[in-house]
């Protein structure tokens, strides 16, 4: 698996935009900022092997990974930048400084640089399972059985990355580009965020911007897609999808659903419509806990609502999802969709106008969790109708009786 592993990374730590503004490193010295190890660019030749081609991993608009094996035996993806970057020497450093010191269980971890002469050089983890999108989105020959266990622990992994980033990051940190191919996993699939060549920091005092639309289709947030107002928001949206693809093993951007060729926010919108929403699960999975899969479906349409305000944040998100709680499905309204076709851009409502309800749940509700209603869900695991908006009732109404 290690042909192709981290090319889904080429433009990771290259292009980290900032919002301008002070107290963002932008004025420190080179040598007061960098607080990562550096390589000189004769040990990372030695590393990869003069850079040969056979350790080559990846490579996109920012430069060209490889393998390297550091003296130690250390495995890493070594990235050099193109030639053509137009990234600038103090951008460069100011960027490793401000990565170096964003390290998480669920973020890639940077290990070093090199800067000599011409070369501008990221040294980083190597993770051995390569990408999401590769080992359960990709083709058959790369295609890596995901049971529900792990598949649950890759959306756990995800969230807690991004709640680091969006809630105790220092500046906070809107990643724009979640997406299956950014998530990789190590030896025992855990998850770590990837690829932050398109993240844009948020100092305290700032909640949203309005910026150059970037990211992929499939992901995007319709208010980030149709206006270029980024909050954090955007992620939650973009995580909602992902979920999405890890709980029904179909890519967002390729898959199409009945006969109105719906995009997966909708199809999985449809069959909760349809009391049917287990329909979504892969039919892979053989084995799973379908009180908790149903509550992460769940979770994921929370996420995709089309107003950004009724989306839950990340640290909500975790929480529904670590612990056993009750879905407040009245607080739920219909999903944002954006796609891009031949007649240009096209998006749902960006207001959320389903019930005047939900909202009101969600602005009276701001001293707990809005989105749950009790904990001590249900455990056991008790094989519920194909999705009915009675089914948390029932369960719990069981357990009562035991």
């Amino acid at each position: 698996m290690v042909s192709g592993v981290l090319a889904m990374i080429a433009n990771f730590f290259c292009a980290f935009n900032c919002c301008k503004g002070k107290g963002i490193l932008g004025d420190q010295p080179h040598e007061k900022v960098i607080a990562t190890k550096t390589y000189s660019y004769k040990s990372l030749r030695s590393a990869t092997g003069d850079f040969h081609p056979s350790s080559k991993i990846g490579g996109g608009g920012y430069g060209v990974v490889h393998k390297g094996v550091l003296r130690d035996g250390t495995q890493v993806a070594i990235k050099s930048l193109s030639v053509d970057s137009k990234q600038g020497r103090h951008e460069f450093m100011t960027e490793i400084d401000m990565i170096s010191r964003t390290r998480h269980p669920n973020l890639v971890e940077i290990i070093g640089f090199c800067i000599e002469g011409s070369h501008q050089i990221l040294v980083y983890e190597f993770l051995e399972n390569n990408s999401l999108a590769s080992s359960l989105l990709g083709s058959r020959s790369r295609y890596v059985p995901l049971d529900w266990p792990k598949r649950a622990a890759i959306c756990l992994g995800t969230a807690s990355g991004l709640r680091f980033l969006h809630e105790e990051a220092q500046p906070r940190i809107v990643h724009r580009d979640i997406k299956a191919s950014n998530i990789l996993l190590d030896g025992n699939f855990n998850a770590k965020i990837g690829d932050f060549g398109l993240a844009k920091l948020f100092p305290d005092n700032i909640t949203h911007v309005t910026t150059r639309v970037a990211g992929t289709e499939g992901y995007l947030a319709p208010e980030y897609a149709l206006l270029g107002q980024l909050t954090k928001k955007a992620d939650v949206y973009s995580f909602g999808v992902l979920m999405l693809e890890i709980i029904s093993g179909k890519s967002s951007s390729k898959a199409a659903f009945g006969e109105n060729l719906l995009v997966l926010v909708e199809w999985a919108w449809k069959l909760k419509e349809e009391k049917r929403l287990l329909d979504l699960v892969d039919p892979e999975l053989t084995n799973y806990n379908e009180i908790e899969v149903y509550r992460f479906i769940m979770v994921a349409l929370f996420c995709t609502q089309a107003a950004s305000q009724h989306r839950p944040n990340m640290k909500q998100v975790f929480q529904m999802l670590s612990k056993e709680v009750h879905i407040n499905e009245k607080a739920l309204t219909e999903p944002g969709i954006y796609r891009l076709n031949s007649y240009g851009k096209m998006g749902t409502s960006l207001n959320g106008s389903s019930s005047s309800s939900s909202s009101q749940v969600i602005k009276h509700n701001k001293c707990k969790n809005p989105y749950v209603t009790s904990s001590n869900f249900p455990s056991k695991e008790t094989k519920p109708s194909r999705d009915s908006s009675d089914f948390q009732r029932k369960m719990a109404a069981k357990k009562k009786r035991r």
